[in-house]
């Protein structure tokens, strides 16, 4: 039983790289949505995290620091 929530479990990397590229999120949450349904949600936890933060460094590179 102990091993099965182990594999439940999304490894840091990948949660970092569904932050930085939300459509790599999203996919991993469409791979391991039934299989593994924590891991999923973590993923798509770190997509949706990561558009906003997107956005918002954007908009600061934009308009306070290339100009």
């Amino acid at each position: 039983m102990e091993n099965n929530s182990t594999k439940d479990r999304l490894s840091n990397f990948l949660f970092m790289i569904s932050q930085m590229l939300p459509p790599i999120g999203f996919f991993l949450y469409l791979k391991y949505k039934s299989q593994f349904p924590n891991k999923a949600k973590k993923a798509l936890r770190g997509a949706l995290i990561g558009i906003p933060v997107g956005i918002v460094m954007g908009y600061l590179l934009n308009n306070f620091i290339i100009n």
